[in-house]
This record gives structure tokens, sequence and C-alpha cells, in this order.
């Protein structure tokens, strides 16, 4: 059959990006506890297109992914996407991948367990010499502001907020010990179910420890600078405010290897 996308484009434009976006796709990752854990990602896949092709050939990503019957594994997505990129003739090939990741947590006080989701996501960049791949995980927390405690007579305004820390490591790094590093830093974590101590517990927890999102940020990059296995990081903190018509937000981002 008449292979359309290989025939020449005269327009002599480069695109850096064409493939598949928001394909649902069942994967297995690593698990600390447990092993392994099977989940539903999302996943765009990309190549760049050179000038003289009109298209490429976007059934050829989905052939790769169900042959490699993705599982999250550094050397294994590597190897998916070189194979992409010499079957699409590209110089570059992409992959970006989001899961909900379920972690069986404990109440503080009653010690009910539940799980608790938290967003992760997978980063993964093969050229013809190079090879990206960053690891990312969102993690609820709890805020308390210290101004609001310092200035109010009674009580002080909390909420919930996301962390997101993306790492680039030089060996694995569990989404269990990411997850630990953001809730250490917060005010509290927070849990899927709670019984009265347990809020009790939590309430009191978040007021003895007040946090800004900049404090949240910095204490995570604390233990981001201790963690050896970690070469560059970006730590993300959004407070969804509830006494105020937007957010509070702080970044932090550090390549480690320039301060080696």
């Amino acid at each position: 059959m008449k292979d359309v996308q290989s025939q020449p484009d005269k327009r002599n434009i480069y695109l850096q990006r064409v493939g598949i976006k928001n394909l649902s796709y069942p994967v297995t990752v690593m698990d600390k506890k447990n092993g392994y854990q099977d989940t539903v990602a999302n996943i765009n896949m990309y190549v760049d297109l050179p000038v003289e092709f009109r298209g490429t050939h976007m059934s050829r990503f989905v052939e790769v992914l169900n042959k490699y019957r993705l599982g999250i594994d550094p050397k294994l997505i590597k190897q998916m996407l070189e194979e992409i990129r010499i079957n699409l003739n590209a110089s570059v090939a992409r992959v970006e991948i989001q899961f909900p990741y379920f972690v069986l947590k404990k109440a503080p006080v009653s010690n009910q367990e539940s799980f608790t989701k938290y967003s992760c996501r997978i980063d993964g960049q093969k050229s013809v010499d190079a090879y990206d791949f960053i690891v990312s995980v969102g993690v609820p927390i709890l805020t308390l502001c210290p101004c609001s405690k310092e200035i109010s007579d009674k009580g002080a305004h909390n909420q919930r907020a996301i962390v997101w820390i993306h790492v680039r490591s030089k060996r694995l790094i569990w989404f269990e010990e990411l997850i630990e590093y953001a809730e250490k830093s917060s005010s509290s974590p927070v849990y899927t179910i709670l019984k009265r101590v347990d809020e009790k517990f939590v309430t009191e927890h978040a007021y003895d420890n007040p946090k800004f999102v900049e404090d949240v940020a910095r204490e995570i990059a604390l233990k981001l600078n201790d963690d050896s296995r970690i070469s560059w990081y970006k730590i993300e903190v959004e407070s969804f405010e509830s006494i105020h018509d937007h957010n509070a937000y702080a970044c932090v981002t550090k390549n480690k290897e320039e301060f080696e």
C-alpha cells in the first residue's frame, strides 16, 4: 500500500515533536514493599520529524510499546526509546508516563490502614548519543500558616497543598523515599481515613509545625542535598490557600553536579 507519511515534503519545516498523546495503558511499577504494583498510565510518545518527511508512522509507537509491555525501568525505557527512534528515522524519541501509585498507610493514632494515592511521572528522552530519565512524584500534604498562627488569638488557617519532586538519580530511588521526604517536610501528612483520635492528632501536629510553602521547599531541598544518589532536582510546592483567592507557590532547582 502507498506510504503517504513517507512522501517528501517541500515546506522545509522541522517539527520538534510528533506522536501520540493520552494513551491509557497498563503498566507495572516497582513497589518498595511488595516488589511490583500494577496500575494504569497515561502515556505520551514523540519523535522529531525531519524536514523531508510529510509525517510519522503513529502506529509504530504502539507496536513498540506492546512489545515491551511497559515496566517502569530505566534500562527498559531506554531500549524502547532507541527502538522507536530507529524505527521512525528520528534523531530524538521521548516518552511521558503518568500514573497513580498507591501506598498503604496507617493513621497516626488508631493505626487504621488505607491506601493513599500519589501521582507519579516518568520522563524519558533518547537521542543518538544521550539518554535522560527523570522521576517525579506528586505528594499531597497539609500546610499551616506560621503568620496566621502568630497573629491570631485562636487557630490558624491551614489547607491541603501539593509537592512535586522531580529528580535525576545515579542509582535507584524509590517513590516511597521521595514521598517520605515531602511528608516529613510538611506541617502534616494527609490520610485517606482518619478516626476522631487521628483528626485530633493531625490538627494539633500541624499547629505545632507551621510551614510556609517556602519552608517546605527548603526542607525538602536539604534532604535531597544529603542524598548522594540524586544528581539534579526540582521541587515545586503549591498550597491551595483556604482564606485567599489564589494559591501560594515556591520552587527550587539544583544541579548538584555543578557543585561537586
